[in-house]
């Protein structure tokens, strides 16, 4: 392996899923799991393709109850290409003995290499070359080139390619109980005498989806039309030493597309005018090469190697090609089935990395949320709230996605799933709202549909918050915090939890920066607002006073993960790692004894400590300060260490969390929580769940460690304000940014030393404020500042 390369040799069945996600190739519009191209789906192999934003609706029999699921839909299959000796059986490592099996990422080219010498007995050898790309250049391309290599003797080998139907989702067991049918009306056809196509339709969402491949080799090509599947074949003749090549091009539409009016004529048309696959490449290198350049990343060793793989995939599943799509942030990617492609907070991680490379980016998953803001106001409308409450887990409409039920695999049992009580998911889009447009300098999307946005979601928060006349503030009641460990008060009747510090807050935070810009607005647009939406001069009085008197719970000394948290049992944590092992997900373990999670003080992930990361101690302070609540060093100190030794870390994004609030604070162990969120996908550390897709949102907090975290980095008030911190296992690193209109904004950190280098250009002056100082730098200039300890 090398700084850009990602490379696995041998054949492990047990570990193809890992490597399928891992070597999953896309461009923001599409993705293909890096599955081999010979090997049907099974246990083992899984050769999945997603669309971004395609999704289908469906409804099963689960546990005596009718459960409706809406699904990111894997499409027709383009990969199947296999081949074998005339006569004999089809070639696949599950069948053949391999002499040697290697795949490689090139992480530079967005190149997917397989290398494979098949044993086929008496002295006689195959070698198969495969080169794979999703084209970056042009979102809906993609080629297969496979050079086949006879050693040993010569003889003819038949090739079949072919495009594949009949596909369902059956990528995660767990889900295998729901019906995964989401393909109908699949029909086949030949458009030219090396072209076949396919076209299908999703079972209820309508989509209209179409394929066209194109194969090219030294021999004629026949196609044949059976069932679902679309095939072409082609004899080769092999002679020892010599290498013949088979290239397969498909193009892939459908009925969303902007500029088209039918998906099959733009797949036939589009196959057909596409160059050949040294073209292909050339131009594929050439967009890669700019999508690095934009968002160069500099770190050593292999913290850099790592960090680079998982800004790879950052880019495969959100480029610049995703500005022009009506998509959110899918938990997963594109890379897998897990959470039904759904879109969760997770842009909470990733949108603070694009804001400062791809901002065209970030407006369009923003926009993504305003396109359903109506849908938002009608779900608080129907649970008797006013403004906009964003559901938990969303699709294709707005809707609330979330299941009711999910599935413990320990007990395999199906339990109420209380997830959708996670209202803080609207703090999160309005948090992702001011972050972009600070670090973009987009006033019109602020001023337009940011300030729409932040409006119903501060009169959401405002309008659930209920005065407590005993205690003198404003309470939430009946909510799920980050945690998602506890959604109920033991024994309660009811699920839901009161006062839960993470909602309380941020909410808070959401009514006062809406205050904020509402008197920042200039007045035709403040007028038109206040028009559109009925806001009147009582109602921000009262968020004026909700964001003064939210009730946040304290005990012992530490700030309450929720209201009566503090009464729960203390968990036998060594016993249980010494029963089970691996406790990160103990609220299956617990179930599965009869217990419940609920009775105990045990995280899943962060929740208080989210307030460390989402914002810094200076800042975090003010928050507090603004709600009557001093919050001294000490405070946070017991507090972070309270919830530090009670956490099971269930979840990738928490260790991502906890080593963000160890390093701001200097603590020593800040580089372990790192590490384990810099290896959570590649070592597969919650256990089979990156076979299922990548954890975007982890991925992406990786980058923003480096970038926002070690730097200290805001964008707030119109400067750049730094304040590093020392982590003696990254002491040196280097990025480029955007900011403000600035493209290419270098900063440079070495022990001791800051340097940023502003490249030239017509744009105003960057303020850069650091603790005690503040410089401007013109376009053009470089800057070299002493740090302190």
């Amino acid at each position: 392996m090398t700084d850009w390369t990602w490379e696995y040799e041998g054949y492990v069945p047990a570990d193809e899923r890992l490597r399928e996600s891992l070597c999953t190739l896309g461009n923001g519009y599409f993705a293909t799991r890096g599955a081999l191209p010979e090997c049907d789906a099974d246990e083992v192999h899984y050769p999945g393709t997603y669309v971004a934003g395609c999704y289908n609706r469906l409804t099963s029999d689960v546990a005596g109850r009718r459960v409706e699921n809406e699904d990111m839909v894997n499409v027709p299959n383009w990969l199947p290409l296999r081949f074998k000796l005339s006569g004999g059986p089809w070639l696949t490592p599950d069948n053949t003995p391999v002499i040697e099996h290697r795949q490689c990422l090139h992480l530079a080219s967005g190149l997917l290499e397989r290398r494979t010498r098949f044993d086929l007995g008496g002295e006689r050898t195959l070698a198969v070359r495969q080169q794979r790309l999703v084209h970056m250049g042009d979102p809906h391309v993609a080629a297969l080139r496979t050079e086949f290599t006879a050693e040993g003797f010569s003889g003819e080998l038949d090739v079949e390619a072919a495009l594949d139907g009949g596909v369902t989702n059956a990528g995660v067991a767990r889900y295998r109980d729901l019906d995964g049918r989401h393909l109908t009306h699949v029909h086949t056809g030949t458009a030219a005498s090396d072209t076949v196509w396919l076209r299908c339709r999703t079972r209820t969402s309508d989509i209209r989806l179409a394929m066209a491949a194109r194969l090219n080799a030294d021999a004629p090509v026949t196609a044949t039309h059976k069932g679902p599947r679309a095939s072409q074949h082609v004899r080769l003749s092999l002679a020892d030493g010599r290498t013949v090549t088979v290239d397969k091009t498909i193009v892939l539409h459908t009925s969303r597309d902007p500029a088209i009016s039918d998906p099959l004529r733009a797949a036939v048309d589009r196959v057909g005018r596409a160059p050949g696959f040294d073209d292909l490449l050339d131009d594929h290198l050439t967009a890669w090469d700019q999508l690095w350049r934009r968002s160069a990343l500099d770190v050593d060793g292999e913290a850099g190697r790592i960090l680079r793989l998982h800004l790879f995939h950052v880019l495969q599943t959100l480029s610049p090609h995703t500005a022009d799509l009506d998509v959110g942030v899918p938990a997963r990617g594109l890379h897998g089935e897990a959470y039904r492609g759904h879109v969760f907070w997770d842009e909470l991680f990733v949108l603070p990395y694009l804001n400062l490379h791809f901002p065209e980016v970030s407006r369009a998953l923003l926009r993504y949320r305003h396109r359903r803001l109506e849908q938002a106001c009608t779900a608080a409308r129907e649970a008797g709230r006013k403004g906009a409450m964003y559901p938990w887990q969303s699709g294709s409409d707005g809707r609330e996605e979330t299941q009711r039920l999910h599935l413990n695999p320990n007990s395999g049992r199906w339990l109420p799933d209380y997830s959708h009580l996670q209202h803080h998911v609207g703090s999160a889009i309005a948090y992702n709202v001011w972050q972009y447009c600070e670090a973009s300098g987009d006033t019109e999307f602020l001023h337009t549909k940011g300030a729409e946005m932040l409006l119903q979601i501060a009169r959401f928060w405002a309008d659930a918050a209920v005065y407590d006349e005993d205690m003198g503030r404003h309470r939430i009641k009946g909510v799920v915090g980050p945690d998602e460990y506890h959604d109920a008060y033991p024994g309660a009747a009811a699920p839901g939890l009161d006062d839960n510090a993470y909602t309380n807050v941020t909410a808070a935070w959401v009514l006062t920066r809406t205050l904020e810009l509402l008197r920042a607005l200039p007045e035709p647009r403040r007028r038109e607002l206040v028009e559109r939406t009925g806001l009147d001069g009582g109602e921000m009085e009262q968020w004026e006073d909700v964001s003064r008197t939210l009730h946040v719970p304290f005990h012992d000394g530490v700030i309450s993960q929720f209201e009566g948290y503090g009464d729960l049992e203390e968990l036998d944590w060594e016993g249980y790692r010494r029963r089970y092992g691996d406790i990160r997900r103990l609220d299956r373990i617990l179930e599965a004894e009869g217990d419940t999670v609920n009775r105990y003080r045990a995280s899943k992930q962060a929740d208080v400590l989210m307030l460390g990361y989402l914002f810094s101690p200076a800042e975090l302070r003010g928050l507090f300060g603004r709600l009557g609540l001093p919050l001294g060093e000490d405070t946070w100190r017991r507090t972070v260490d309270h919830y530090l030794s009670r956490t099971s870390h269930g979840s990738t994004l928490s260790g991502l969390v906890h080593g963000w609030v160890l390093a701001r604070a200097r603590r020593a162990e800040a580089w372990k929580f790192c590490q384990e969120a810099l290896q959570g996908d590649i070592a597969d550390v919650q256990g089979g769940t990156t076979g299922e897709g990548i954890h975007l949102g982890a991925m992406a907090g990786t980058l923003d460690l480096v970038q926002r975290g070690l730097t200290g980095l805001e964008t707030r008030s119109g400067a750049l304000w730094l304040d590093p911190v020392p982590l003696p296992e990254l002491s040196s690193y280097g990025f480029s940014l955007r900011y403000q209109g600035h493209w290419g904004v270098r900063l440079r950190l070495e022990r001791g030393r800051l340097d940023i280098d502003v490249p030239s250009s017509e744009a105003s002056p960057i303020d850069v404020r650091l603790p005690g100082r503040a410089v401007c730098l013109q376009p053009g200039e470089t800057g070299r500042l002493v740090l302190g300890d």
